[in-house]
């Protein structure tokens, strides 16, 4: 028996695997989405800056999501663990954990990112609780409060005049050498924003709240929350196995629609974009299913013509 030949595989049930999966589903497409169910913000209790859905739950988000896209029965969910990938434009092979192997004529990766091993002592503990990654989605949570923000170098620069439209009240702990020039710590002298170098012993918290940060020298740093910049990785190496072009960044090279190199294989979301927000990931999922649609209606209307 012959297997089905989806239009679209989507990897990745996100946001932009979601957003993606409705735009085409409503475009009469055969799509399949490809996901493990293991979410990067399964740590996450709420999801902000989303009109009409903030402070949604994200496990809330994706049953929403689901439900909404039923209505359209051209869209398959399929819980499973994408393993490898090969083929060319028009006939794709998805491998799955499971031993089993779909087809598509495009390809979409919305695989997100995810965050290597939390190596500060209690910081696992916190996160997503009282310590967060982006002030847009949790800074209104952690207003006024005192903060310590765990990031180093050029980051110190960014995040300082950021984070001040929340809190004035914030430390900064480098976690090892700060790598900034003597210029810039004089910048935050006058901005009267303490800066530590001592490595971070451990954070201490309950019950997921962070109570103060202790630090090798001894230094107590009381604090409400923390905001610290993770280190993160492609949440497949399956878009580097067909052989889309990688970023410095880590990220997948796109175009404004989502395009790679390799002709029929888009990207989307966190993947491809340094904007971690879901709503910018949904965005970009819609983006790319207008141009996966709009490619494949094409290639119909030359082969009829």
């Amino acid at each position: 028996m012959k297997k089905q030949l989806f239009d679209v595989a989507i990897i990745g049930g996100g946001p932009a695997g979601l957003n993606a999966a409705l735009v085409l589903g409503r475009a009469k497409k055969n799509v399949v989405v490809i996901d493990e169910g293991n979410p990067r913000n399964a740590v996450t209790q709420e999801s902000h800056g989303f009109l009409t859905r903030d402070g949604i739950k994200p496990d809330q988000f994706r049953r929403i999501a689901k439900e909404e896209i039923s209505a359209y029965p051209s869209v398959s969910f399929v819980v499973d663990k994408a393993v490898s990938v090969a083929g060319t434009n028009g006939d794709f092979q998805i491998s799955t954990a499971q031993g089993l192997t779909y087809q598509s004529k495009k390809l979409l990766f919305a695989v997100g990112m995810k965050d290597r091993p939390l190596n500060i002592p209690g910081l696992e503990e916190v996160y997503g609780k009282s310590a967060f990654v982006c002030p847009y989605c949790d800074g209104w949570e952690l207003r006024d409060q005192p903060l310590v923000i765990i990031t180093k170098g050029p980051d110190v620069m960014h995040f300082a005049p950021l984070i001040s439209g929340w809190t004035h009240r914030f430390t900064f702990c480098t976690n090892g050498p700060d790598e900034l020039t003597d210029d810039q710590r004089e910048e935050l002298q006058r901005h009267q924003v303490p800066i530590f170098e001592s490595p971070i012993q451990y954070i201490d918290s309950n019950d997921g709240i962070v109570r103060q940060v202790i630090l090798e020298d001894g230094t107590n740093i009381p604090c409400r929350g923390i905001f610290f910049k993770p280190e993160l990785v492609t949440g497949s190496g399956l878009p580097r196995e067909i052989g889309c072009d990688i970023t410095e960044a880590g990220m997948v090279a796109v175009d404004n629609f989502g395009k790679t190199n390799v002709p029929g294989v888009y990207s989307a979301g966190d993947a491809a974009s340094r904007l971690h927000q879901v709503i910018a990931a949904a965005s970009m999922g819609a983006f790319a299913a207008a141009a996966i649609n709009n490619e494949l209606n094409v290639e119909t209307w030359n082969q009829n013509g």
